[in-house]
């Protein structure tokens, strides 16, 4: 006999919960608290299973019924009804989140959880927030190719041209994330190439030519600056990492004994780690700045705080205040520096030069080929660098091309990085 309406009602709470039975498996559970669950039994490919089917009275137990027969109709249709409702609630949630910021946001929780580096995720966060103003509350869904680009039309009517472009990628991006969580049926932003001004390629600016990176380096011994920025100035040359890889250097990265800096890949632009050997004028360099900021996690700490690194605009600071300005030399430049005058040397693999400049491959296999096949040549180059930067300095070979130049020798038999 099934339960009745007045049953319910009257079911009074005990000390431990208990059930009353309906027909066809379903049952209502009593808490000592005096709540009423309702729950069905039923076995799905060999495996006993219970389904709740809600709260009494807010669900009755007509309702509960009907939910009852439902999910028996699943079972003999060869559904899980307790699989078939998490995804009815999945579904639920995700329809729930169909603008396009809400979209956004979710994407950029993935990304920032993909651990990508801090400066591309604050430039992408920027762009979002100019992009919300005209297409944060609208369904993603439902937006069309003519309102991106009025969006983006806007930003280059400023003369931003690379913002738009950026912005035109990460729109694109949030509108694939929403295709492949189902929000979305087809990316608006990506028809959009075309349509949007294309900005000038503008390249750090750099000094490349022997001469003048010798007055450069002079001018850095010279420099009044901040002794730990002083530093970081004279290694900048000899290492040539980006600046923001060079000002978050911690000693924990730093192997003495071994000559060798190994970035981690969390710190790195392509997120695949990094080794830089030493060289003997680089670990005399380390030497000199280990007591003013061995205390430190970092090799070069800020002015004002230990506890983090050296501002990102300290080094393009100084540049500024040697007289360089941002159309001669940049912070930056000093990669386009070794690259253009190694290459130029005509002494080295263009592929060790690459590697040792974190170019990575996009093949997976050929970038761990690569890593190790050109270690000890990267390992003699970056001495032979660190030789040829000091002939500069004095102005040996100067008014010579950079393979023209004085070749120097490598003692390895000295301190310095050894090949492996």
């Amino acid at each position: 006999m099934g339960l009745t309406a007045l049953a319910i009602r009257n079911a009074k709470p005990r000390t431990k919960p208990y059930k009353l039975f309906d027909e066809r498996s379903l049952f209502l559970l009593v808490m000592p608290n005096g709540a009423k669950y309702w729950r069905l039994s039923y076995r799905f490919l060999g495996k006993d299973k219970r389904l709740a089917l809600g709260v009494w009275p807010e669900v009755s137990l007509a309702d509960a019924r009907d939910k009852r027969d439902a999910a028996r109709k699943m079972v003999a249709d060869g559904i899980d009804p307790m699989v078939e409702k998490k995804r009815r609630k999945l579904r639920a949630q995700i329809d729930a989140n169909v603008t396009f910021k809400g979209v956004a946001e979710e994407w950029f929780v993935k990304i920032t959880r993909e651990e990508r580096a801090e400066v591309t995720l604050r430039k992408v966060r920027w762009l979002l927030e100019m992009v919300y103003p005209f297409l944060g509350d609208l369904p993603i869904h439902e937006i069309e190719v003519q309102e991106v680009l009025a969006v983006l039309r806007k930003v280059e009517a400023t003369g931003r041209y690379e913002s738009a472009r950026r912005m035109r990628s990460v729109i694109s991006r949030v509108f694939r994330y929403g295709i492949a969580t189902g929000r979305a049926k087809h990316d608006v932003a990506r028809d959009l190439r075309g349509a949007i001004i294309v900005p000038k390629t503008k390249h750090h600016a750099a000094i490349t030519r022997p001469r003048e990176v010798g007055v450069l380096l002079r001018a850095i011994d010279d420099c009044s600056c901040h002794a730990i920025t002083s530093f970081a100035l004279r290694m900048t040359p000899h290492v040539f990492v980006r600046p923001g890889e060079l000002r978050r250097a911690e000693w924990s990265e730093v192997d003495l004994e071994r000559a060798v800096w190994s970035i981690p890949a969390a710190k790195m632009k392509m997120r695949w780690p990094h080794q830089v050997p030493l060289s003997r004028q680089v670990l005399d360099l380390l030497d000199q700045v280990r007591p003013l900021t061995g205390h430190s996690p970092y090799v070069f700490p800020a002015m004002h705080t230990w506890k983090r690194p050296m501002s990102e605009n300290t080094v393009t600071f100084a540049l500024r205040r040697m007289g360089y300005s941002g159309d001669e030399m940049t912070a930056h430049g000093f990669r386009a520096m070794a690259a253009t005058l190694l290459n130029e040397m005509g002494l080295w693999n263009p592929d060790a030069i690459e590697r040792q400049l974190a170019h990575m491959e996009n093949n997976g296999v050929r970038r761990a080929y690569a890593r190790g096949q050109y270690w000890d040549e990267r390992v003699r180059m970056m001495q032979h660098w660190s030789d040829y930067l000091d002939q500069l300095r004095r102005g040996d070979g100067v008014g010579k091309s950079a393979d023209d130049a004085n070749v120097v020798t490598v003692d390895f038999g000295r301190r310095g990085a050894r090949p492996r």
